[in-house]
């Protein structure tokens, strides 16, 4: 199965497919970014990379999650992001 399957089974097993909106998941996005910065705030502590690691999939998962709702291929989404930045940078 592939992730985005797994994502929208998650999704679905959970009742989030009903209740997400794209605002709310691009605010969600936003959250998780934050907390994922939270992880590198204290610099005199080592990172929790576990922690990293929890927060990095929440950012990824509410973007991917806004993707399939809008009907967007993840890889497509990506893949069109690289022609951009490639035409720009290279």
């Amino acid at each position: 199965m592939k992730i985005t399957e797994e994502i929208q089974t998650m999704r679905v097993r959970c009742g989030w497919d009903k209740t997400d909106t794209p605002a709310m998941l691009a605010k969600s996005v936003f959250v998780e970014a934050g907390e994922l910065l939270e992880c590198f705030q204290d610099e005199s502590q080592p990172v929790d990379w576990s922690a990293v690691r929890s927060e990095a999939a929440d950012v990824l998962m509410y973007a991917m999650a806004l993707c399939m709702d809008q009907g967007w291929d993840v890889e497509d989404v990506i893949r069109d992001k690289f022609a951009d930045v490639f035409a720009r940078y290279l």
